[in-house]
């Protein structure tokens, strides 16, 4: 506030030159002011275009204080909020595990910030050790060929030699031998990749595989085997189709053989539509036990078996141009197979 005194003791041409002054000041205000306001405007888009960018980026996003308090988050870390307490900010580069996933960590520091950005790789990781997965049972599978091959002519002919009684032993290994050979064979086809040669295949050819697996499959139970295939043709590839439709059998015989029933039935069954030949699968046994492992590799919830039939089957299903689908109300799947000669 101007003294009043001071402003009476003024004469006019001071006073004149005050307001002047005053009025310059005053202008000056108010050009700061706007200057101010459109810096602060400016902050904010920057900020907002910041946020963007940190919430676009597919993995979390961290930027901590100085005090490494939380100064900015994306919504992927959000989803991870928890992650942060596990991670060590004085290591620039490392993996995290957390929550059953795989997190690569990188920190960068500038200036009073921390950034931390953490990707996940599980998917990574798992390509990683499926390959090395891969080539440790292809390796066995190699190794293994042989001397069973030998023990299966063998066994071929024992079974003309030993007595009527014995037979049945030789038998059982027979069928042991027939499993462990499919089980070669299918690790062999899954780790080398699957190739198809579509051609006009009949139904029945597919029936005749089913019911000589089914044979030679071991099984204790009362187990009913229903095939209600058409004398139809259809197009595929005979050899890795047998694979699928035995593989879909074996799944059925060995759900049945957990169940508390003495007995049980696997039907397989023929429909269509307009762009596919199906093949409905369906069986007594247990129910799924983990719908989401049911065509991951090397896993099973069964007591039987090696995880690669369903992840196999897949694959040449896939190869086919068709696809695997759950039954809805019923245990059982649905085996689509494109028609046509493509």
């Amino acid at each position: 506030m101007i003294d009043e005194n001071l402003l009476k003791n003024l004469n006019e041409k001071d006073k004149e030159s005050l307001k002047t002054t005053l009025d310059t000041l005053i202008s000056q205000t108010y050009v700061v002011e706007n200057e101010y306001k459109s810096l602060n405007e400016s902050y904010k888009s920057l900020q907002n275009i910041i946020e963007q960018i940190i919430e676009s980026l597919p993995n979390a996003i961290w930027v901590l204080a100085e005090d490494y308090s939380i100064f900015l988050q994306n919504s992927k870390a959000k989803e991870v909020a928890q992650m942060i307490d596990f991670i060590d900010i004085e290591n620039n580069k490392f993996e995290l595990e957390f929550e059953q996933k795989i997190y690569l960590i990188n920190i960068n520091k500038a200036s009073e910030k921390t950034v931390i950005s953490a990707t996940d790789i599980t998917e990574q990781k798992r390509g990683e050790r499926l390959a090395s997965m891969g080539k440790v049972a292809a390796h066995l599978a190699h190794e293994i060929r042989n001397p069973i091959g030998a023990i299966s002519i063998l066994s071929s002919t024992l079974l003309k030699k030993v007595t009527l009684q014995n037979k049945p032993i030789v038998l059982e290994i027979k069928k042991s031998l027939y499993r462990v050979e499919r089980i070669i064979k299918s690790t062999l086809l899954f780790t080398k990749g699957v190739q198809i040669k579509r051609e006009a295949l009949s139904l029945l050819a597919l029936q005749e595989e089913i019911e000589d697996a089914f044979e030679n499959y071991g099984y204790t139970k009362d187990i009913a085997l229903e095939i209600s295939l058409p004398n139809k043709e259809i197009f595929g590839d005979l050899d890795t189709l047998s694979m699928v439709v035995q593989n879909f059998l074996y799944n059925g015989v060995d759900a049945i053989e957990e169940d508390e029933k003495e007995e049980g039935k696997v039907l397989f069954v023929y429909e269509e539509d307009e762009n596919f030949d199906i093949i409905i699968v369906k069986d007594s046994g247990v129910a799924i036990k983990d719908e989401n492992i049911l065509y991951e590799p090397f896993q099973t919830t069964k007591t039987k078996g090696h995880g690669l039939g369903l992840a196999l089957s897949l694959e040449i299903i896939k190869a086919h141009q068709g696809k695997i689908a759950l039954l809805e109300h019923e245990k059982g799947f649905k085996i689509y197979l494109k028609k046509g000669d493509i």
